[in-house]
Formats: structure tokens, C-alpha cells, sequence
């Protein structure tokens, strides 16, 4: 490690000469010479995100003699945990029912703690154990924890994480991950604080049986005709009521590609900011509320769910890969997903949906071994692929990705062994993460709850909802205004 930093110093020391140099003629400086340093910058950087990843270092077997006796992994459900023991090469689980039982890498035992996210527990779990972390026993430092998009900025833009760099970890071990994973995990200084195996690209999940009845054929192309805009979805949206479907289980399917495609985030200086995108996505759910074309369910609720089945009758959901595999009763022989009864197209707009990232806990005395989980698990290419092939998961690297969805022999069983994965790396490269603020979670919470009273008549007008909106932010975060 201390031969690691000397050089990374070095590197800086070299990087800060030459960016001394370059700035040396200030203002005086003739715009010309100014524009072509820049587009040499800017192709130097294209050049940087096009080359191969260097896998040399996630490929290797790390040197894990200076780290200490327990690695210790705070997370919110099992879903890492399952990862790390699955394909961490020679990670010896304890229970392999229960892979948050915990196991050992080498000699060094691995501990989870596990708090579910349910009424903001597991944040305040992190905000009760990380700012201590420097000082606790070597045996009970936090090591390594997970965060989710929705509120990674409240931790990256703290000391509570390490930046990937002093790691060890070079952006040349990365040009292959796509980039919105990175910016989500980047601080106002840009420094990047966490990996993520997984890309979270969103698609339209249609009904097959529903589409034949509807639109005369299943395939992709047929269904993406039909909903390839807003205009066009709305359209066939009405056409699916006719035949006595709802279009989704609740409006809450459609807020996710609208709030993923605003053009401000929730709040600016301190003042919460309801965009026009947003506001779209209220006019068109009342609409559709109100002509019963959908419902106002919340997600993860027995409304929403019913859709799985066939007596459910909803045309489509919108979601990533991990939501068509682990969430849509595969393993209930009575579901349309064990069926094969569901088909993937693109949708009217990219989006995305969750996603885990690593983050190094400040404090930690496994650096190495750290370091190593997230290469192997965010890097080594032949380990993601893996991913793909036994998880279905959408992994966080692009040339992969783009081999697998070229790939004849692969399908997804609950997409009736349809290869969708074209349709999630076109999404993948649509996504902008520019917008996304700390407050995500609690404003999109009090803003769907705040909507649910006016679709369903319970507030008279947008506006009172709006105010019921506001109050419930202010509420949970009393340093804003609107």
C-alpha cells in the first residue's frame, strides 16, 4: 500500500506539473491556443472512454497480507450478498441457503449487517455508525456498505466514503462501465466514491397474450410501434381499455421514465422544484385515472402485483432486468412470467431504476481486499458476463453487454426466451443522471403519496395537492423552502 501511494503521489505531482504549465499564460493566453487545448483535452478524454479497460489488476489475485481480520459489509437485503458469495473466486460461504450468514475471503472473516430500507432505517443506520468509523476497534470498522441512486449524494459528498482513486483504482480499470453509473457516485469535486456491477437501463414489459388480442402480433417491433411516444402510447392506451385491460397496474409505472428525463433536479439552492417533465406525468396519470386505464395502487402493492397474473389483465409494466426476473412471480407456476408470457421493447423514453453501488467506508482496515470485491465484481469481464448468464442481471459493462445481446443462445425464460438485451443497452446509453440530488427519495415519496389523494379525488385541485406536497418535503427536510 505504501509503495501504491508513492506512486499515485508521483502521478499527481506529474498531473498538477502539467496542468501548471498549461495555465501558465493565464488571462493573457491567445483564445486559439485556449480552444485547441480544449478539444485536445476532449479528444484525449473520447480516446480514455474507448479504449479497452485494463482488467489486468480485477484479473490478478490480490495481496490481501496488510488488511485486517474482518471484513464487515453493512446492506439493506441480501441481493450483494448473494453476488459476492456466487462469484468472488474462493469465497467460502457459511450457510449456502443464506448468503448474509457471512463467509470467509482468504483468511479473513465476512460479516453483513443487514437493515432494510423500510421507514429510512437502513440511512440512519449508516448516519449512526459511519462518522464514528475512523475510531472503531479494527474488528468492527465498517468496511464497505451499499447505497442506491436515490440517495447516493448524501454520501459521496461526505468524508464517510473513499474516493475509488485512493484505492488504487484508476480510470483506465473503468472505461468500460457505462458512464451515468459513475456520475451517480461522483462528488461536487469529482471524485469518484463507489462501482456498481449493475446497469439499471429500463424497458416496457408487455403482455404477450395481450398484445395478439390488442395489436394482431407479440414481437418487439409490432408492440414498439405502438408506444414509441407519449402520443402514441396514450393512443394505444385507450385501445387497451376498450379491450378491457388496464394500460399499467398504476400510475406509478410511468413516474419513473418521466422523472428520469426532467430537466431540473428536485431542488436548486435550497428550493424544491417541481419540473414541467413531472407535471406531464400528472396530467397524463389523472387522464388516465380517471378513464380507468389505469390504477393508483402503490408499487409493490396487491393492485400493482395482481398484473402478474392473467385474471390481472394490465398490457404493460415499465422496469429493469432485475424487476422481469425477481419480481414478477417467476417461481408461481399460475404467473404470466413462468409462463413466458411477457416480451421487452424500448418504450417511449430511456430511463432507469435502482441499482447498488459499493462504497469503501472510510476507516476501513481491508483497503486491498475492498478494492479487490469491487474489481472483480465491476471489472473482470469474464465474472460479469457470468453474472449475466446465471443471474440475468444487466451488468455494468458495455462490451459485454453488447456481445451478450448479439448472443443467439441466450434468452430470458420469463420473456419467452426472447434475447431483450439489445432494447436495455439502447436505453442504457440514453440515461442522464445530471439531475439527480440527495433529496430524490423523500421528494418522489411525498410527491406519488401527495398525487395518489388528487387522482383518486381525495384533493380537489393540483394545486392542494401541491401545497400537501410541499408541507410533507419541508416536513422531512426543514432547510428547504418553496
Amino acid at each position: 500500500m505504501r509503495k501504491l501511494k508513492k506512486v499515485m503521489a508521483l502521478s499527481l505531482a506529474l498531473a498538477m506539473g502539467a496542468s501548471l504549465v498549461a495555465c501558465g499564460g493565464g488571462s493573457s493566453e491567445p483564445a486559439a491556443d485556449t480552444e485547441a487545448t480544449e478539444a485536445a483535452e476532449t479528444e484525449a478524454t473520447e480516446a480514455t472512454e474507448e479504449a479497452p479497460a485494463d482488467e489486468s489488476a480485477a484479473t490478478a489475485e490480490a495481496d490481501l497480507s496488510a488488511d485486517g481480520k474482518v471484513l464487515n459489509i453493512q446492506c439493506w437485503n441480501d441481493e450483494f450478498a448473494r453476488r459476492l458469495t456466487a462469484h468472488y473466486p474462493g469465497y467460502q460461504a457459511n450457510d449456502p441457503d443464506d448468503a448474509t450468514a457471512g463467509g470467509k475471503i482468504g483468511d479473513i472473516e465476512v460479516k453483513f449487517t443487514v437493515t432494510p430500507s423500510d421507514d429510512n432505517a437502513y440511512q440512519n443506520n449508516l448516519d449512526a455508525v459511519l462518522p464514528g468509523n475512523a475510531d472503531a476497534a479494527d474488528d468492527d470498522k465498517v468496511d464497505l456498505f451499499l447505497v442506491e441512486a436515490d440517495y447516493a449524494l448524501k454520501y459521496v459528498n461526505t468524508d464517510l466514503c473513499m474516493p475509488v482513486a485512493d484505492l488504487g483504482i484508476a480510470d483506465s480499470e473503468l472505461s468500460a462501465q457505462y458512464k451515468y453509473t459513475k456520475d451517480i457516485v461522483t462528488d461536487a469535486n469529482g471524485n469518484l466514491k463507489g462501482l456498481s456491477w449493475q446497469g439499471c437501463p429500463g424497458v416496457l414489459i408487455y403482455n404477450r397474450e395481450a398484445a395478439k388480442e390488442i395489436l394482431g402480433a407479440d414481437d418487439p417491433d409490432t408492440v414498439q410501434a405502438a408506444v414509441s411516444d407519449w402520443d402514441t402510447y396514450n393512443e394505444t392506451a385507450k385501445k387497451v381499455a376498450e379491450a378491457g385491460y388496464k394500460m399499467t397496474a398504476t400510475a406509478n409505472d410511468t413516474f419513473r421514465v418521466f422523472s428520469d428525463n426532467v430537466s431540473s433536479p428536485w431542488v436548486v439552492d435550497g428550493k424544491i422544484v417541481v419540473d414541467d417533465n413531472i407535471k406531464k406525468w400528472v396530467d397524463m396519470s389523472k387522464e388516465q385515472v380517471d378513464a380507468k386505464i389505469t390504477g393508483t395502487g402503490d408499487l409493490w402493492g396487491d393492485e400493482w402485483s395482481a398484473g402478474f397474473y392473467p385474471d390481472g389483465k394490465v398490457f404493460c409494466y415499465f422496469g429493469p432486468a432485475w424487476l422481469i426476473d425477481f419480481c414478477m412471480a417467476a417461481d408461481d407456476s399460475a404467473s404470466i412470467a413462468s409462463q413466458g408470457g411477457w416480451g421487452a421493447t424500448e418504450g417511449p423514453q430511456g430511463f432507469s431504476w435502482g441499482g447498488t453501488w459499493i462504497c469503501a467506508a472510510n476507516g476501513t482496515d481491508n483497503p486491498a481486499l475492498v478494492a479487490d470485491i469491487m474489481r472483480k465484481l465491476t471489472v473482470d469481464t469474464d465474472i460479469m458476463t457470468d453474472i449475466v448468464k446465471e443471474d440475468n442481471d444487466f451488468v455494468n459493462n458495455k462490451p459485454a453487454m453488447e456481445a451478450m445481446a448479439a448472443d443467439t443462445s441466450y434468452g430470458d425464460a420469463v420473456l419467452g426466451g426472447q434475447n431483450a438485451l439489445d432494447k436495455f443497452c439502447a436505453g442504457a446509453d440514453k440515461i442522464d443522471k445530471s439531475n439527480i440530488s440527495e433529496y430524490d427519495q423523500g421528494c418522489t415519496e411525498s410527491f406519488q403519496a401527495a398525487m395518489k389523494d388528487y387522482f383518486e379525488g381525495n384533493t380537489a385541485t393540483y394545486e392542494e395537492a401541491l401545497d400537501a406536497f410541499y408541507k410533507s418535503v419541508t416536513e422531512k427536510y426543514p432547510e428547504l423552502t418553496y
